[in-house]
């Protein structure tokens, strides 16, 4: 397929800038892939799409307060520093991303904080925006996280313009958030409250978790046209026993698996063994899913409105169906659906 398959016409004030007032309340379109019947519902209506014995698989990633602001030695320029994943806990190694980059080279020091007590040194540049920072901190790796994060903001998405807020603290975070790692939230998970997972348990619908550690490779924009030459930024993942036994139980006793989120639509299908199975899995995933693809493992998306051209939307395509998915969005911009990490949500069954 093709990048240009991918364009629509998306109005700026359908990207949500906040999250809805309670977690299951946005709302929700649902896609029904045999009929190609568009529904309009709530979230907390998600329960009544499935039974006793399905399971939803969540992304138990934790995001961390990856944005910070420092200032470089000597000049006191004002430099942001967005964290990307710790490289070696020993030397306090740092992948991040720096701006503006021009100013900042190997061997220059940047200092954080009010009293400037956190100190970093740039060792190595990896891209044209990417550094290797080494922070100078004496004491131990849990006290050093602590202090450096309490420096940090939360890392909004670039398509919410404002600064974050104490409620982004929270809100951009799913309930069940448990590895950190991630820069970028899980965003159909945030529509869990805990009275949904409870009325879920309650109905016997099972509960399961894998991690993948979402990075800004998410919103980096696709340059290529055609779609096979575009190479997917790698991503840390795992999938543990105790999910693979009880999606393949699930499947062996002909119950649905319910994917919440692209993130955990790619991890599944980077797991998949023979018959339709799981496999365990630890490492890096670059898959790629764009339309057409077999998912021999998943029965069910949730999903939020993605933006135009991205990774994101292509997933939810090969699911859906390129053409449903391409009428449902046009329908979502009718209907005046929210956009975006804070917006409403989709569900494909």
């Amino acid at each position: 397929m093709k990048l240009s398959q991918f364009k629509f016409r998306l109005p700026e004030d359908l990207i949500a800038q906040h999250p809805s007032a309670q977690r299951d309340e946005a709302r929700m379109m649902v896609l029904h892939r045999a009929t190609g019947e568009i529904e309009h519902r709530v979230f907390k209506d998600i329960i009544n799409f499935f039974s006793d014995g399905d399971i939803f698989v969540f992304n138990d990633t934790k995001v961390f307060p990856a944005r910070l602001f420092g200032n470089k030695e000597k000049t006191g320029a004002r430099i942001e520093v967005f964290l990307l994943r710790e490289l070696n806990a020993e030397n306090k190694l740092w992948d991040v991303l720096v701006e503006p980059a021009r100013k900042i080279r190997i061997g220059n020091k940047l200092y954080f904080g009010d009293d400037e007590s956190m100190v970093a040194e740039v060792i190595d540049n990896t891209t044209s925006r990417g550094r290797t920072l080494r922070f100078l901190y004496d004491g131990p790796h849990d006290e050093f996280k602590q202090a450096l994060f309490s420096l940090g903001e939360t890392p909004l998405p670039a398509y919410i313009h404002r600064e974050p807020e104490p409620e982004d603290t929270e809100r951009y975070q799913t309930i069940f958030a448990a590895r950190e790692g991630a820069v970028v939230a899980p965003a159909a998970g945030l529509h869990f409250s805990r009275e949904l997972l409870k009325r879920m348990e309650i109905k016997g619908i099972n509960q399961a978790f894998l991690t993948v550690h979402s990075g800004l490779g998410n919103f980096r924009e696709i340059d290529v046209e055609d779609l096979t030459k575009h190479r997917m930024d790698s991503e840390e993942m795992e999938v543990t026993q105790v999910l693979v036994d009880l999606v393949n139980g699930v499947k062996d006793a002909n119950h649905r698996v319910c994917a919440v989120g692209t993130s955990v639509l790619r991890g599944i299908a980077s797991a998949v063994s023979m018959g339709g199975h799981m496999k365990t899995y630890a490492g890096w995933t670059n898959k790629f899913i764009f339309p057409p693809y077999d998912f021999n493992v998943t029965d069910a998306l949730v999903s939020n409105f993605h933006l135009p051209y991205s990774t994101m939307l292509m997933m939810v395509a090969a699911f859906g169906g390129y053409d449903l998915v391409m009428r449902a969005y046009d329908e979502a911009v009718k209907e005046k659906y929210q956009f975006g990490a804070y917006g409403d949500a989709m569900l494909i069954v």
